[in-house]
Formats: structure tokens, sequence, C-alpha cells
């Protein structure tokens, strides 16, 4: 039983990986910034990522 829910919840956040990846990819190569959630999900601070806004 544990290791089926393992499995759903790692397949889940894989699935949430390679999808902030995705979107994040195409908002660089479209010259945007990606979303804040993307970058949080893949590990990535927003504030650190090039071309936030400094106060």
């Amino acid at each position: 039983m544990a290791t089926t829910t393992y499995r759903k919840g790692f397949i889940g956040r894989a699935f949430a990986v390679l999808g902030a990846a995705s979107a994040a990819a195409a908002a660089v190569e479209g010259h945007r910034r990606p979303k804040a959630s993307d970058l949080r999900t893949l590990g990535i601070d927003p504030a650190n990522f090039p071309g936030a806004e400094r106060n």
C-alpha cells in the first residue's frame, strides 16, 4: 500500500517538474520571464533568476 502511494506521488511530482521545465523553457525562448511558481517547482529562487525586478 505504501509503495503504491509512493509511486503515485513520485509520478505526480515528475509530471509537475516536466511541466514546469517545459513552461520555463518556452518563456525563456519567447524572451519572457518564467512564472515564479514554475521556477520554484524547479528549485530555482525566483528572486535570483536573471531579469528579476530589483528594488
